[in-house]
């Protein structure tokens, strides 16, 4: 078993369907990487979920006029997690914030000491939590080829500006973090 706590951020339908407006053009290549992650951390697994607030406040409300199809209920169907993950799903976050660092996730990650994230979407979700956890002195490793972000462009952005962020936060792939523990 590998070290640290996995964050797997926002694997919801929402982000797979293909016709979704937030579809994630690469999320079936990070849900593979995802699947071969979770046997490496065994009970050691937090799936989030972005969720629509009930009532949108502050900079939120103009998002939400720009993504009208979004506000519905935590238990919509956009809101959850794709079957395959939902299967696995022991411990779930749910947040109205892009970042998913809660003092719930600070909870599981402190007794772990590190936090190691995959999912979607890189340029938004998985950077607000890097960022956070690691001003929050976490040592964070984004896993790349377990994530996917808005397009491969805003993916490979993203992932450098994390690393620009090392020794907090670490860019690592499937196969590196799975060697680590060997």
């Amino acid at each position: 078993m590998t070290t640290g706590w996995l964050a797997v951020i926002d694997m919801q339908r929402v982000f797979a369907d293909p016709d979704s407006p937030w579809a994630s053009p690469r999320f079936a290549e990070a849900a593979a990487g995802v699947r071969r992650l979770l046997p490496a951390f065994g009970d050691r697994v937090t799936f989030t979920r972005f969720v629509a607030p009930g009532e949108p406040e502050g900079a939120w409300r103009a998002y939400y006029k720009q993504n009208p199809f979004a506000l519905q209920p935590p238990q919509a169907q956009l809101w959850q997690l794709t079957d395959e993950f939902a299967a696995h799903a022991r411990h779930v976050l749910d947040a109205t914030t892009f970042g998913k660092w809660t003092p719930e996730l600070a909870r599981c990650t402190t007794s772990e000491g590190r936090l190691v994230l995959a999912g979607v979407s890189t340029d938004c979700c998985v950077l607000s939590t890097a960022l956070a956890a690691a001003d929050a002195g976490v040592e964070v490793l984004v896993v790349a080829d377990a994530c996917a972000g808005a397009d491969d462009d805003s993916h490979a952005k993203a992932l450098q500006v994390m690393d620009l962020y090392r020794p907090l936060i670490r860019v690592t792939t499937v196969a590196e973090l799975l060697e680590e523990t060997m």
